[in-house]
């Protein structure tokens, strides 16, 4: 899909500038679900806000690799040899095909949890080269606490996740740690694409006191199946990202990728104007924002505590 058109040759001055001379923008998915599409939004609004509006000054163009680490290299290596400005990659398996792919050109990652572990960067606040982002690193020691607080007698989370992600291990890592020290135990579920993910579900019902759901895109573009495994077996499910819970988990303390995309954004923007991405930190996401959602909570037979409403920065209808 390309947002980018040619104008016509302009007749005077406040006629917008020829395709060929406008900065050249190339964004790549790893797939289509509500908290990607949000950071995608994000981007573009902070772009439009500083005056790159797509189809007027600025060429813009946006493929989603739909969940295929594979169809992400292609997309990655034919975005290179269109020769952008810059490439935004937004979630791990996109921002590693791009920096795999790219040896002259700028990228800017988005919504990726871990870019060290993903090879992406050596140095968070230095990372010289062609590379820089901005992480979403979930708060997972609170997301436990969290889950804590609503299902006091917790004991075994499950959690499913594509253990083919970076992202999604790091995130299974930090858990797992955290589990530890709380004294709670972890089952996992792993799969290698969405089609297995109400399965894996399936597999937890009974071992696991709640299921967690990470911000893994093979898992969150299948979210729904989790959803109804939860409300058939009355058992919580958790999300790692806040836009689940507009979907139907019971609640997660995280930010809002509509954000994350405007940061984003300012970052895109820096390269635009001449900035090397080597020299930008990468940048972590420090609002963070409680969502709960009552009516999934009856549903899958949890109460949710007045504390924890009372906390809640949106309480979904």
């Amino acid at each position: 899909m390309n947002w980018g058109c040619t104008p016509q040759i302009p007749q005077d001055s406040s006629a917008p500038p020829a395709a060929e001379t406008m900065p050249f923008v190339a964004v790549t998915q790893i797939v289509e679900h509500p908290a990607l599409d949000a950071t995608r939004d994000g981007i573009q609004d902070e772009l439009k806000a500083a005056g790159y509006t797509a189809g007027g000054t600025l060429t813009w163009k946006w493929e989603s690799a739909q969940g295929s680490p594979a169809t992400a290299a292609q997309i990655a290596s034919a975005f290179v040899a269109e020769k952008p400005d810059v490439i935004v990659a937004i979630a791990t398996p996109s921002a590693q095909a791009a920096v795999s792919a790219s040896t002259d050109i700028p990228v800017i990652f988005s919504a990726v949890t871990d870019p060290v572990a993903a090879k992406l960067v050596e140095n968070l606040d230095q990372p010289g080269g062609l590379v820089t982002g901005v992480s979403d690193l979930s708060p997972v020691d609170r997301h436990v606490s969290l889950m804590q607080e609503i299902n006091p007698n917790l004991k075994t989370i499950g959690v499913i996740y594509n253990a083919g992600e970076a992202n999604a291990v790091s995130l299974v890592n930090l858990l797992k740690d955290q589990a530890q020290i709380k004294g709670l135990s972890v089952e996992e579920a792993t799969v290698a694409n969405s089609s297995g993910v109400v399965t894996a579900a399936q597999n937890l019902v009974g071992k696991a006191d709640v299921i967690y759901v990470p911000t893994d895109n093979t898992v969150v573009s299948a979210l729904e199946s989790v959803i109804q495994v939860g409300i058939d077996n009355k058992i919580g499910i958790y999300s790692g990202d806040t836009a689940s819970v507009k979907r139907g988990t019971i609640a997660s303390l995280g930010f809002d990728y509509y954000d994350v995309g405007r940061q984003t954004g300012k970052q895109v923007i820096r390269i635009l104007e001449g900035e090397s991405p080597g020299n930008i930190s990468v940048e972590s996401v420090d609002t963070l924002k409680l969502y709960v959602n009552p009516k999934a909570a009856e549903a899958m037979g949890v109460t949710l505590p007045a504390s924890v409403l009372d906390q809640a920065d949106t309480v979904v209808d």
